[in-house]
């Protein structure tokens, strides 16, 4: 009995001394709370207000990746604004006048071939372009690591234009994992317009994570002699296979589609190779077209293109023309580029060559093709050898340095050049 009075007792004391723990910590958490309480308040009235967010506040959104050395997603054409033709004089202005000429000239790299094997002409001599030529399999990331080595050895004010033929069917030279085959033009032409500027819009969108710059398409030529014996374009589907409207139409949707990708394009070939046999690249011979006329069709495809779609370039064919100017091929003739394309059309902006290395200027000596364009009104002259690339530098900076005219003109031809390069994200 005593034992059980003792627990009893011991029990009791022990229950006090608990209920006094509860009642402290209860007071306790009370004094915490209430000063959380306070503080949260004089924070809150002593933090600065938040203000109301504008449309032009909005925090943007994180932009996807752009691969360095490849242009922005800004709409490469050929009518700079105020601001960039201003900034273009004064890169321009700020260069030799051999770095100039330099700018003139699209050197070539063959598919399998070192970039660092035009190291020097990038680096040394300033060369501004390069088209990649033959049948690349690497894929799209091969081809960037190409793309980015070429860039690296550019120091200038201006980085290196990149392009290449990627017009489909049998005119594509970037090819492997990540690149689309694409159909011929001719199939293209069977396209409707919206889905060939999307589908363009996707290929330029493969160039564009590359590195390339500009697709030298697409051809604007309407054949008007049997398809078969049309052996620059016909033979090969390399037009629209459509009438001249309707290949106009085609032309600027594919334009369309590769600037919403951020890449430019060239149209080609003015004023068009579908009435002649022989092709330009490799014979002198079929290549005298008797029948295409200043205002005729043919030439209108071209005007109506470039005026909806105001392509980043324009390329000039070596065929001759006798009803328009029967002694000078076409990249030589001032009829065809000053009177024609920039006169009648009202085109400013960069006029490239088809190759100068083509058979069907072989008679020519190579120091005299990039003077002989440039005196002409174009701006770009584009070679598919690269033994041509030094020749022809030399002769633009030779004729330049003794003929303040032409100096002019070369002066003239870089800043449209360099404009681009702006519109491309290659100069600031």
């Amino acid at each position: 009995m005593a034992h059980q009075q003792a627990d009893r007792h011991g029990n009791g004391q022990r229950r006090h001394a608990h209920a006094w723990i509860a009642i402290v910590a209860t007071v306790v958490a009370l004094m915490l709370a209430g000063g959380a309480i306070w503080w949260a308040w004089a924070h809150r009235a002593h933090a600065p207000r938040p203000q109301a967010t504008t449309a032009s506040q909005t925090a943007a959104p994180t932009p996807s990746a752009i691969p360095s050395g490849s242009p922005s997603s800004a709409a490469p054409t050929a009518s700079p604004s105020p601001t960039t033709t201003d900034r273009a004089q004064e890169i321009v202005d700020g260069m030799s006048l051999d770095e100039r000429a330099a700018q003139l000239v699209m050197t070539p790299l063959a598919a399998g071939i070192d970039p660092s094997a035009i190291r020097a002409l990038i680096a040394d001599e300033h060369v501004g372009s390069v088209i990649l030529m033959g049948n690349w399999t690497s894929g799209v990331a091969g081809v960037r690591e190409a793309t980015e080595m070429l860039q690296s050895y550019a120091d200038g004010p201006t980085r290196v234009l990149v392009a290449t033929d990627q017009e489909g069917g049998q005119v594509q030279h970037l090819q492997g994992p990540g690149f689309e085959t694409m159909p011929s033009e001719v199939t293209q032409g069977m396209m409707p317009l919206a889905n060939l500027q999307s589908a363009s819009r996707g290929w330029g969108e493969q160039l564009h994570m590359a590195g390339v710059h500009v697709d030298l398409a697409p051809c604007v030529d309407t054949v008007t002699i049997d398809r078969a014996s049309n052996a620059p374009v016909g033979a090969l589907d390399r037009d629209y296979g459509l009438d001249a409207a309707g290949n106009a139409q085609h032309a600027a949707a594919f334009v369309e589609g590769l600037r919403a990708a951020g890449v430019g394009a060239a149209a080609k070939h003015f004023p068009g190779l579908g009435a002649v046999t022989g092709n330009t690249d490799f014979t002198t011979d079929g290549i005298v077209d008797t029948t295409t006329t200043r205002n005729g069709p043919e030439v209108q495809a071209f005007a109506q293109a470039i005026r909806a779609a105001d392509p980043g370039m324009v390329m000039i064919s070596l065929a001759t023309y006798t009803a328009i100017d029967p002694d000078e091929p076409a990249a030589f003739s001032p009829t065809v580029i000053d009177g024609m394309l920039r006169g009648d059309i009202g085109y400013g902006g960069v006029v490239i060559s088809d190759s100068l290395s083509a058979s069907a200027v072989s008679a020519i000596a190579p120091a005299e093709l990039g003077v002989r364009l440039v005196q002409a009104g174009g701006d770009l002259a584009c070679v598919n050898d690269p033994a041509f690339t030094q020749p022809i530098l030399d002769g633009l900076r030779a004729r330049a340095r003794g003929d303040a005219a032409f100096a002019e003109r070369v002066t003239q031809s870089a800043r449209r050049v360099v404009a681009l390069k702006l519109a491309l994200g290659l100069a600031q």
